[in-house]
């Protein structure tokens, strides 16, 4: 399942945020890399355990809190702090599958990473090439957001960012833990509650059915959840 969550930044907060990073001090990105995808990595990454970059998680997970969309989409039980990486012109990022297991000394958090999430920091006329193409069963998706969206998909699908060719690519990248471990079972409630908030849209919330059809997306969360 692949969904684009839009607006979790305003435009003004992300003016602010690369004001911010525009200042900060870049390191290459191999470093969060494991040793299978950092030899195919070519980018530049904020210092993961710097001021700057913590400070501007946190924004982006108090943001993602206040976003039903990603909520609904996610069901997220654990976010991995955000990190934020730069691709300039001959920059890339080779195909690859993200670690199964991600650790955060600083906090002490370990996560298995169910979803990746790339939060778009630069608009798409700002630079040439940079897509993030990912692979699932049904073909290859080619992204590219404007500023302040973000996109959510399986850590475990392959995927690439295309060489940049003009301009910087910038973003913020991280992964999550669901509360729903398994991908399928996570895609069809998310269709439920998409099909719910449909109906609400047009009904009374205290609508029979919708009461009883909410009633089934809390047990199947209640059958499927790891909390």
């Amino acid at each position: 399942m692949l969904v684009c969550v839009p607006d979790v930044l305003s435009k003004a907060e992300v003016a602010e945020f690369r004001a911010v990073m525009d200042a900060a001090a870049w390191e290459d990105g191999r470093s969060t890399a494991g040793a299978q995808s950092a030899m195919v990595k070519k980018n530049q990454q904020l210092p993961p355990n710097s001021e700057t970059t913590r400070q501007l998680g946190e924004r982006i997970v108090k943001a993602l809190a206040a976003c039903p969309l990603f909520v609904s989409a996610a069901i997220p039980r654990h976010i991995f702090p955000p990190l934020f990486n730069r691709y300039t012109v001959g920059q890339h990022f080779g195909v690859h599958v993200d670690n199964a297991v991600r650790g955060d000394h600083l906090s002490g958090m370990r996560i298995r990473t169910d979803l990746s999430v790339t939060l778009f920091l630069s608009e798409p006329d700002e630079y040439d090439g940079g897509e993030l193409i990912v692979e699932d069963y049904y073909g290859s998706h080619q992204v590219k957001l404007p500023a302040g969206h973000l996109v959510l998909y399986p850590a475990s699908s392959l995927h690439t960012v295309t060489p940049v060719t003009r301009g910087a690519r910038v973003a913020s990248f991280f992964w999550l833990q669901s509360m729903i471990r398994d991908d399928h079972a996570r895609s069809l409630i998310f269709d439920l509650d998409t099909a719910i908030q449909g109906l609400v849209a047009r009904l009374d919330r205290n609508d029979a059915d919708v009461v009883r059809l909410t009633g089934i997306y809390h047990n199947l969360i209640r059958y499927w959840a790891e909390v």
